[in-house]
């Protein structure tokens, strides 16, 4: 496999995939983990729960959406690499599809708004 320098791109590609998944999965459990301590200790400290709940939300739906989106990566290098039969294709389809999906409605859950209707204030965020 690594005899020919296409072995060794290719194999080089496989584990970027592989690591690019990895990174997508541990950037949404750190996600989780830092906003929910952080949301703890704020409902903790000021004893407010309500006040804090918006931000937890929306750290959570970050997180998440910046998970989604680095596995979208490693899902099409993994599926490029891997080769351009029909079945991989049509998965590489599915899976970006629900994923996009799912980026969509975490968009729209965090902002309060479509992503095309941004008021003119939040342009300078």
């Amino acid at each position: 496999m690594l005899s020919s320098p296409g072995g060794l791109v290719m194999t080089s590609l496989h584990y970027a995939a592989i690591s690019l998944e990895i990174l997508g999965s541990l950037v949404i459990c750190a996600g989780v983990l830092v906003t929910t301590c952080l949301f703890l200790y704020r409902a903790w400290v000021y004893g407010q729960i309500n006040r804090f709940y918006l931000k937890y939300r929306r750290g959570m739906g970050k997180a998440i959406l910046l998970g989604l989106e680095i596995l979208i990566a490693g899902d099409i290098i993994k599926t490029t690499t891997h080769g351009f039969e029909l079945e991989h294709l049509i998965v590489l389809g599915l899976l970006v599809l629900i994923r996009t999906f799912l980026s969509f409605a975490l968009e729209i859950e965090i902002n309060g708004h479509l992503p095309w209707k941004r008021p003119p204030d939040e342009d300078m965020e």
